[in-house]
Formats: structure tokens, C-alpha cells, sequence
């Protein structure tokens, strides 16, 4: 392929796509799905009912989603404003307490950069559910924090009892 077909099918392809600074942003990269022997890693933009609907979500915790948390949480609720928002005393802390959730969250903190600057970078860590619906909703705003992936315990997901 020449140089100058190349270029005409990028240009071609980028006006098909339009302006992408109009375009709302989509956090596909947050919607996975990973198992390995212990664990289940779930990205946190999935919304229950794709989580429902998709073949690969385990049906235990699929039936763990439409017994309990549905309950008190609209369907198309993602996993992130679900956690964002949880507060110990509702029955998804109580459910995912029981399932010994973890999460994996960014926060962004300050980092001495090159040449005495401060930046700002966002930070990975893995918390529990008791630390994280610990913080105040004030404080995660204050501090960035995104939640990016809820991990499951699967032992935990097969002694539930429904």
C-alpha cells in the first residue's frame, strides 16, 4: 500500500467518524470482564443490566444481582455510581459485604514532578468495601476518585446462599 493511499483512507475514515471533540466520551475500556483461579474483575461501567445480559457474567452473581441488589438500585445503574454513592446502612453494602468485595480506585494526588513542580497524577490502589464506603462523598469529589473495577471473591460468590 502507497503512502498516499494510506493517507487518503485515515482522512476518509476521520471524516466519517466526524468531530470527536462534540463527541461524548465512552469508557469502553472500563467494561471487561477477567477471571483467574480466586477472583472475578469486573470493570465499573457496566450497568447491571448489561451485567445481566451478558453470557459471560457467572450466573450466581447474575442471580445475586436480580435477588438482592436490584432491589433498591435501578437496572441501569453502573457498578461505579452504585459504590460511589453506597453508604453502610443500604442493602448493596450489606450484599456486597457478604460477597468480601474489593475495588480497585484512582486518586489523584500530587507527585513532585521535574524541576520542583507539583503534578497531578492519579494514583491505582485496591480497597476494601468497609474502607471505601467509609470515605465521605464529599472527600472522594474533593480527591478524584474513581472507582475502575469491582473484584469478587469466587468462593465467596459460592457459599451466597440465595
Amino acid at each position: 500500500m502507497s503512502f498516499e493511499s494510506l493517507k487518503n483512507k485515515i482522512a476518509d475514515s476521520r471524516k466519517k467518524s466526524g468531530n470527536r471533540k462534540n463527541t461524548p466520551a465512552v469508557y469502553e475500556d472500563f467494561k471487561y470482564m477477567l477471571q483467574d483461579v480466586n477472583r472475578i474483575y469486573i470493570g465499573a461501567k457496566y450497568t447491571y443490566r448489561e451485567l445481566i445480559e451478558n453470557p459471560e457474567t457467572a450466573f450466581k452473581f447474575k442471580s445475586v444481582i436480580e435477588h438482592y441488589l436490584l432491589k433498591e438500585t435501578d437496572p441501569d445503574t453502573t457498578i461505579e455510581s452504585d459504590f460511589y454513592y453506597m453508604t453502610p446502612e443500604s442493602f448493596s453494602y450489606r450484599t456486597y459485604e457478604q460477597l468480601k468485595v474489593k475495588l480497585k480506585i484512582s486518586i489523584l494526588t500530587d507527585r513532585k514532578g521535574k524541576q520542583g513542580k507539583t503534578d497531578r497524577v492519579y494514583k491505582e490502589q485496591t480497597v476494601s468495601l468497609q474502607e471505601f464506603a467509609g470515605i465521605p462523598l464529599a472527600r472522594k469529589k474533593r480527591d478524584g476518585i474513581v472507582v475502575q473495577e469491582l473484584i469478587l471473591s469466587k468462593l465467596a460468590i459460592v457459599s451466597f446462599v440465595i
